[in-house]
């Protein structure tokens, strides 16, 4: 064997080795999220935060399950993540004191829509691998909006 043989053989035990060693990575699972505290947050934080425990509160009484919880990446920020049955729902929570301009599920505009997409595409390969087998499922997108009035829940409030 000449060494450019040997050279080729070792390269090829190197990537092998490096493939097993991502594949391990990326089944290990993620570390909880430690939610900062509750003296760090700001008033507005802490409402958010207070109305997202709300809304999965609600969702876990009817029957989803939230498998997942303020997931941000560097295109945005998805504050639920649930499972519906085969179904993986991407939520987003608004919470408005006041219905003015059109209220709280009214200011989940196109630009916060497409964001929302973005970071659900970001995240969906390690959700499906995790949660689903590897096996794509289909995907909705809800709102739920805290208002005065009460929760309103948004099935499908939008499409990619």
């Amino acid at each position: 064997m000449t060494d450019e043989d040997r050279l080729y053989v070792l390269a090829g035990r190197a990537q092998k080795k490096a493939i097993k060693a991502r594949q391990r990575k990326a089944n290990r699972p993620c570390p909880p999220r430690v939610p900062p505290l509750p003296a760090m947050l700001s008033p507005t934080q802490r409402t958010g935060r207070d109305g997202e425990s709300r809304a999965s509160d609600h969702l876990q009484q009817l029957g989803l399950i939230i498998i997942a919880r303020n997931l941000l990446g560097k295109t945005g920020e998805i504050d639920l993540v649930a499972r519906d049955g085969e179904v993986l729902v991407f939520i987003e929570v608004r919470h408005r004191f006041h219905s003015a301009y059109g209220g709280a599920v009214a200011s989940v505009n196109r630009e916060k829509q497409l964001r929302l997409i973005r970071t659900a595409q970001l995240f969906l390969p390690r959700l499906v691998q995790r949660y689903f087998r590897g096996r794509t499922p289909a995907c909705r997108f809800d709102v739920i909006g805290i208002e005065p009035q009460g929760l309103v829940w948004i099935k499908d409030a939008f499409r990619e």
